[in-house]
């Protein structure tokens, strides 16, 4: 309420029983929890990638593609296992890093509906935040990729 607004005593009694008997959150500690398991998520990527690295003979920009199939592909593993709630539950907004949130969405989305069978269950549903998110990167690429074709034409 703003501070022109007149209120009842009855309001004031319980502003402050709310105010009483509100759980404080620990938001440094969620903070901190966060800050670990996403840095975690992310050591992780770093060590996937330095393996693709030096044991496939890759470079560090062929190494990323590879490196984020692994962690989607370890996502949805531990998500079907059920592993990954239980990170997100501890981690909180860390365990949404974007390559592992990703691959969560997805098989959480197949799992959930997979009682309606595979093509109207898991099919359709695993897509309906992951399509949109697909759709965004190839849309995004094509105009990029449009923007430098023009660009080079132009001679620049």
């Amino acid at each position: 309420m703003s501070s022109k607004e007149k209120t009842t005593p009855q309001q004031d009694a319980y502003k402050e029983l709310q105010e009483k008997h509100e759980i404080k959150r620990p938001i440094l500690k969620n903070c901190i929890k966060a800050f670990l398991v996403g840095g975690i998520f992310c050591l992780v990527g770093q060590a996937i990638s330095y393996f693709y690295i030096y044991f496939f003979n890759f470079t560090e920009q062929t190494a990323g593609s590879p490196t984020t199939a692994t962690m989607v592909f370890l996502a949805l593993l531990m998500t079907g296992f059920g592993f990954y709630d239980r990170i997100g539950q501890f981690g909180g907004a860390g365990s949404a890093v974007p390559v592992t949130g990703f691959g969560n969405a997805v098989i959480s989305a197949a799992i959930e509906h997979r009682t309606e069978g595979f093509v109207l269950g898991v099919g359709s549903n695993m897509f309906k935040l992951a399509g949109s998110v697909i759709l965004f990167g190839v849309f995004s690429a094509f105009v990029v990729a449009l923007i430098k074709t023009i660009y080079q034409m132009i001679g620049g």
